[in-house]
Parts: C-alpha cells; sequence; structure tokens
C-alpha cells in the first residue's frame, strides 16, 4: 500500500515561524490535541526526530485509553503459541513511542515486532540516515526477544508514478550493479546500529504498480537486480539479515510468482493482505489465483517460513469478519511476524472508523505475554502436497530457511491460566481521540508539540467567525 506522509509547512526564518506557532496557539479558532493523560518525554535531539519526508499515517494520534476504559476482559482459554506480532504505528520516532502505549491498550500484551520503512525519495534516504534509524535500533537492542522489520526501497523517487519505460531502464541498471553501493552502506550502517538481525523487506508489493521498483516491465531483470541487492548487503561483515519477498495478495499487475529471485536469494516469503477488493469475502481471499492458500502452497514447496509485513481493514469498512478470519488464518499457519497497518482506514488504535473490528481485535489479544490467540472458527484450508503456481521458478541451489539470526531469550511467562474462564467479556471499545471536524492538524514535529503539550490544530471555520 502506498504509505502516507506528512507534509511539514516551511517558513522562511526561525523568528516568523515562532511567531506563527505563537499566534496559532493563543488565537480563539487554535487549539491543542492532546493525546494522553501525559506527555510523551521529548526525544533525544531534535534532529533525530525530523521525518517528515518519511512514510507516517496522517490520521490523529491516538491517545493511550484512560484506565476507566482498559477494565481487563476475562481471560480466553489458552491456544498454542502463534507468531509474534506488532504493527505499523508510524515511520519515524513517533512510531517507537506509540508501541508502549499500544501495548498499555491491549493490557500489557507484550509486542515484540516493531516495523518501519525507509523513505524512498532520495538514494541518501534508502542507504538509512542515521538519525532516522537510530531509535528504531535502540527500542531492538533492549530486548533480544524483538524484531525489527525493515521495508526497503529499491529505487528513488518510488512513488513518483515513474512510467513503464523508465523503469526497465531502471530495472536494466540494477541487474548491471548500478546500485549496489547503495545497500552496502545500508547494511553498513544497520551493522554499525548493532542490529545486525533486521528483517529486510525488499522492493515490497512489485507485482504491483503502485511502487518504481514494480516488476511487472521487467521481472528477469527485477530478479537479477534482488540478486545483487541482496549479494551486496551480505557482503558486509557481521550481517545475519533475512529477506523477506512481500508481493501484495493475488495477481495485481504481473503473478508474483514470476518475480521470485530463488530460494537462495529469500528467507521469508511474505504477504501483504487487506480486505479487499469490495464485496470479496475472506474465502474468496484464500481461494483467489495467487491469493492467501496459493502463498501457504508456494513457500511450502520452497520450504520458507511465512510472514504478513502488512494487514489490515479497507474496501469492506468495519469487517469483524475479516479481522476474526484473518487472526485465525495466522494463528493456524504460524507466520513468523505479522504486523498490523495501524492507521485510517485500516487500523484497530489509530483508527476511529473501524470500532467492532477494534473491538474484536482488542479483545482477543488483551493481556497477553504470548502471540495470536486462536478465535473461535472453522478450520482454515491446509497447504495442499505440491504448489499451485505454474508459473514459479525452480531454485538454483538448496533452500536456506531462516538465514541465522540472534536466537531470541525466553519470552515472558505466560499467564496463568485461569481455574473456571468464562466467556471473554468484551471491553468498552476505546475511543481514539479525533479533531474536531471543524479543526485542521498541524504538523510541528513531536519536538513542538511536545513543549506544547499536544498537537496543535485551527478551526476552519474561525475566519467566517470573525467575518
Amino acid at each position: 500500500m502506498r504509505r502516507r506522509r506528512h507534509r511539514a509547512a516551511t517558513f522562511t526564518t526561525s523568528v516568523l515561524a515562532a511567531g506563527a506557532l505563537c499566534s496559532l496557539a493563543l488565537a480563539p479558532g487554535a487549539g491543542v490535541q492532546r493525546p494522553g493523560s501525559g506527555a510523551d518525554p521529548p526525544p533525544a535531539s531534535p534532529a533525530a526526530s525530523a521525518t517528515s519526508a518519511s512514510p507516517t499515517p496522517t490520521g490523529p494520534v491516538p491517545a493511550s485509553p484512560a484506565d476507566t476504559a482498559l477494565a481487563r476482559p476475562a481471560p480466553a482459554p489458552a491456544h498454542p503459541a502463534a507468531a509474534d506480532f506488532g504493527a505499523f504505528l508510524d515511520s519515524g520516532t513517533l512510531g517507537v513511542r506509540r508501541i508502549a502505549a499500544l501495548q498499555k491498550w491491549l493490557g500489557g500484551t507484550d509486542i515484540k515486532v516493531g516495523h518501519t520503512y525507509l523513505p524512498g525519495n532520495t538514494w541518501s534516504d534508502i542507504e538509512g540516515r542515521a538519525g532516522f534509524l537510530a531509535d528504531w535500533a535502540t527500542w531492538r537492542r533492549e530486548r533480544a526477544d524483538r524484531t525489527l522489520v525493515l521495508n526497503v526501497p529499491m529505487q528513488a523517487l518510488n512513488e513518483a508514478g515513474i512510467p513503464d519505460a523508465r523503469v526497465r531502464q531502471l530495472l536494466a541498471r540494477g541487474a548491471e550493479g548500478d546500485f549496489d553501493a547503495h545497500f552496502k552502506r545500508l547494511a553498513e550502517r544497520l551493522v554499525d546500529l548493532k542490529i545486525p538481525d533486521t528483517v529486510i523487506v525488499l522492493g515490497w508489493e512489485m507485482n504491483g504498480t503502485t511502487y518504481t521498483h514494480r516488476c511487472g516491465p521487467d521481472p528477469q531483470s527485477w530478479k537479477k537486480y534482488w540478486k545483487n541487492a541482496v549479494t551486496a548487503m551480505r557482503s558486509v561483515p557481521g550481517q545475519k539479515f533475512r529477506f523477506d519477498f512481500t508481493p501484495s495478495r493475488g495477481r495485481d499487475a504481473v503473478p508474483w510468482t514470476e518475480c521470485y529471485p530463488g530460494d537462495d536469494l529469500v528467507d521469508i516469503i511474505g504477504m501483504d493482505s487487506y480486505d479487499q477488493p469490495r464485496g470479496v469475502d475472506f474465502d474468496q481471499q484464500i481461494k483467489e489465483p495467487y491469493g492467501l492458500q496459493q502463498h501457504i502452497d508456494f513457500a511450502a514447496a520452497h520450504k520458507k517460513p511465512i510472514s504478513y509485513p502488512e494487514w489490515g481493514l479497507f474496501r469492506n469498512g468495519d469487517n469483524p469478519e475479516y479481522m476474526r478470519r484473518m487472526l485465525s488464518w495466522m494463528d493456524a499457519h504460524k507466520p513468523v511476524y505479522n504486523t498490523i497497518t495501524d492507521y485510517c482506514p485500516h487500523g484497530v488504535w489509530g483508527c476511529s472508523d473501524n470500532p467492532r473490528a477494534s473491538e474484536l481485535y482488542r479483545t482477543l489479544l488483551y493481556g497477553r505475554t504470548e502471540p495470536t490467540p486462536q478465535p473461535s472458527t472453522s478450520p482454515t484450508p491446509q497447504p495442499s502436497t505440491s504448489p499451485t503456481p505454474s508459473t514459479s521458478p525452480a531454485p538454483t541451489t538448496s533452500p536456506q530457511p531462516s538465514t541465522p539470526t540472534t536466537t531470541p531469550t525466553a519470552p515472558s511467562p505466560k499467564p496463568a491460566t485461569p481455574t473456571a474462564p468464562t466467556t471473554p467479556v468484551v471491553p468498552a471499545t476505546p475511543v481514539v481521540p479525533a479533531l474536531n471536524g471543524k479543526c485542521s492538524p498541524l504538523d510541528f514535529g513531536p519536538w513542538v508539540e511536545y513543549w506544547m503539550g499536544g498537537k496543535l490544530c485551527m478551526r476552519l471555520d474561525w475566519f467566517s467567525r470573525r467575518s
């Protein structure tokens, strides 16, 4: 999915900026949105939080629900352990801070997966600016059982709508090794930050049309380019990266099996799967060509683990049945990780548009130190004995599932199963704070928002009221 972006305002001088800020703060139509009962601590440095070019959600900053809204539901029956999970909450420093608030909303549930995206505007973005990655690296290093998932674009101007003819030229250059140095610099930076076991989601959703790094215009060159990028990153001493090949669900512009670069170059086979198109139910999402079942079968045939780096609600709105079935699907098929996209229209905590699905997600995951429980549902289809895709390339070498990674420490003890479990009581649906419909948010960045006590907004009807 195309990531959303903040567009920071530009002022010619710091004096004008300060004056504008004060005027807005004191004007009758301006207001401060306070995301929680207590302010977040300031970032380590203002420079580290300057991520205006990075992909971020544009919805309101979700608040930590009030203590009264966190009444714990009755524990659900114990289920087998499933995947570690997390959420995409924001690309920059704010995304790191929100993890703790999401854990609180889930009653202390342990979130072990952090997920962010490198911006795809320039090659220096793709090389991984140290200030952008520093807070994510700190979060990852704090505990050995955490996983950092990093989406890495394969082209600059990645969302600029580049035509196919130009994409073919860029893919040919990538196949010749012209961009290898950028990926080697990224690998060196990640190793220097002491996060050498990062999961790299390289060139995601390559089977679509959204990104400049798409595969469709020249699949053969795309596969050679992937090989060059992976080889460059693996050449850096100390690296333990796992490379996640992640198409979007369905055929899209090209069958994603035609883009698969080979077992020796892939560690995880992921899939981005949103609740779309409109009117397509979950059974259809399973059975469609290049859908959820074919993903399972293809990964099994290539002896690779699976993942779901992006998933969430979409065209079918607030759909608790999709939420129930997707959680059940992941519990049955045990991806190595999953991360819901948590902003509107996809999310459950950072989006107030989906109260029913949000309530279900929170109930099923509330207060757990173990991964996703299995909702009560009919069994989902199991992998067939042979892969269904007819276009999958033959591997050139023996597969190497799960490239070495730091062995995680044992997770926190699982909460004791109650002696007489009762039917889970659904907690009150949290109300995600939202700005007044007539109040337009102003993005001055986390540093300014901290000292102002929250987000600023300007009422759109201020001028009309003064007329």
